[in-house]
């Protein structure tokens, strides 16, 4: 069942008016938000995106409301471990906290744009060649394996010869000037530190959009739920950085959920192409009738289970680790300042 055009439409507009007003926020009020403040704001968009596939619901029927949630979640998961690799470059660049805001938004936008384009290729591409799932199956099992068996470290190396290359070339201000990218101090025109980071998520926006795009396909084939999974998944994203806070350094077992999530959709992807095969070497060039096909409701569930069974073993451990520490040096650990305490 076709989404009519004007709730597509209406949908674009509404969400844009949501990230313009957010935007406006940070950048009228840049601030350290608090715990409450960071609950309130996540929780928010949670329900957001809960109401919108309630509307789906009313709108396009089950299996498109059930498309949107699996693919909202599967975003969701992959936007929460594109956080650690965030919070290793606000410590490398040692980004001061007030200014973290612009510094995530800015790669908040720049995320959407760079899933946007993939996006659209990716419909072309499914449109035209069916044989394209074979390719997106194999690429996400691929990533599984990297996403369990690399370190995030790894993942925010990628741009350092980017940066190394810029810090050469361009000249650089020792100091952070706000959320400014260049500024002129004693009559010379430069680039701040802030320059570095914004390329820096870039890069790590665009790595982590070449691999989420074919995960969330294998879940729904409409550009349209695929596009808003993503805003809803990325809203409310740098809020979440701030609520976290150390906890996701606790959270180690995430990655193994969210590689195991992206193996089940690449096996799901490849079982698809074979149900549509054309590819003339395999079963000469006929659909394979005995390929399962996976219903969206069972990726629904095993997500869902891949997610919680993740944290619940990361925060299990993590408390395991907590206990033995309050045993030793710990105990007096009251007396030292806590984030919020020391940030307001």
């Amino acid at each position: 069942m076709a989404l009519p055009v004007w709730f597509e439409i209406a949908a674009f507009v509404v969400l844009t008016l949501i990230l313009i007003a957010d935007l406006l926020i940070i950048f009228k009020r840049p601030h350290i938000p608090s715990v409450k403040e960071s609950t309130l704001w996540v929780s928010f968009y949670v329900v957001l995106a809960l109401c919108f596939a309630g509307v789906l619901f009313l709108v396009g029927g089950r299996d498109k409301s059930l498309e949107f949630v699996a693919g909202w979640l599967t975003e969701y998961s992959l936007s929460v471990d594109n956080l650690f690799v965030f919070v290793l470059i606000m410590g490398r660049f040692a980004v001061p906290r007030k200014y973290q805001q612009e510094a995530l938004m800015v790669g908040i936008i720049l995320a959407l744009i760079f899933r946007g384009i993939f996006i659209l290729l990716g419909a072309q591409l499914i449109e035209n060649f069916s044989w394209i799932f074979y390719i997106f199956g194999a690429f996400l099992v691929y990533t599984a394996w990297t996403q369990a068996f690399s370190s995030h470290e790894d993942e925010e190396a990628t741009e350092n010869k980017l940066i190394a290359w810029l810090r050469r070339r361009i000249r650089i201000s020792d100091e952070y000037h706000g959320a400014k990218v260049r500024v002129t101090i004693d009559g010379r025109r430069m680039f701040t530190p802030m320059l570095m980071v914004f390329i820096a998520l870039g890069t790590t926006d665009l790595i982590f959009a070449i691999d989420s795009i074919p995960a969330i396909f294998g879940i729904t084939h409409d550009p349209f739920i695929v596009f808003t999974a993503n805003i809803f998944a990325l809203m409310g994203l740098r809020q979440l950085y701030f609520l976290l806070g150390d906890l996701i350094d606790r959270l180690e077992y995430l990655k193994y959920g969210i590689a195991f999530i992206l193996a089940f959709i690449g096996v799901k992807l490849f079982f698809h192409a074979l149900h549509v095969n054309e590819l003339f070497f395999i079963n000469g060039g006929e659909p394979v009738e005995w390929a399962p096909e996976i219903s969206t409701g069972l990726s629904l569930a095993v997500i869902v289970a891949a997610m919680l069974v993740a944290v619940v073993a990361s925060l299990v451990k993590a408390r395991m680790r907590g206990e033995e520490l309050h045993v030793g040096p710990h105990e007096n650990a009251e007396e030292l300042p806590r984030d919020d305490d020391s940030a307001r």
